[in-house]
């Protein structure tokens, strides 16, 4: 049987990466469930399984989507295979990419920054609004930047 693509031993590092990055850039946990006791497997799950949002693209020149929670990809009208890849900017549209990519710009000198405020588009078209996001900067373990998470969980359709 199949492993799901979020729980292979190199996404089950991502998640950690994700959730580690998060609480360095806000000081606090992303989930709250993820303490040190918990295993690396079951915070990947909760990760998945959140109500909120979240992804994460490299670090990339044109960085591409490397992480979509169920939350994100229902939202989005993709699946796994169709969003894990996909170059971050068509998330929004491109009348909003200056914008988005200046915001993304921001958050990276901050490290973390929260409130941003957004229009995004899924696979269809239909735009949405999002609001309240924090957006973070993806550190490894060595400390070296990797790329750029996002979660929220506030938005409505336009």
């Amino acid at each position: 049987m199949n492993e799901a693509a979020w729980l292979t031993p190199e996404r089950l590092e991502l998640a950690g990466t994700i959730l580690a990055s998060h609480q360095r850039g806000f000081g606090h946990p992303l989930l709250a469930g993820c303490t040190a006791d918990r295993s690396q497997r079951q915070c990947a799950q909760e990760l998945f399984q959140a109500t909120a949002a979240v992804l994460a693209h490299d670090g990339g020149s044109d960085p591409r989507l490397i992480y979509a929670n169920r939350s994100a990809l229902h939202l989005w009208r993709r699946d796994w295979s169709a969003m894990v890849g996909l170059p971050s900017r068509l998330t929004a549209a491109a009348a909003q990419q200056p914008a988005r990519a200046a915001v993304l710009h921001q958050a990276r000198a901050q490290e973390a920054m929260s409130g941003y405020c957004g229009i995004r588009i899924d696979s269809g078209g239909r735009r949405f609004q999002i609001q309240g996001a924090r957006l973070w900067s993806l550190r490894d373990a060595a400390g070296q930047a990797c790329g750029q998470a996002a979660s929220f969980e506030s938005w409505w359709w336009l």
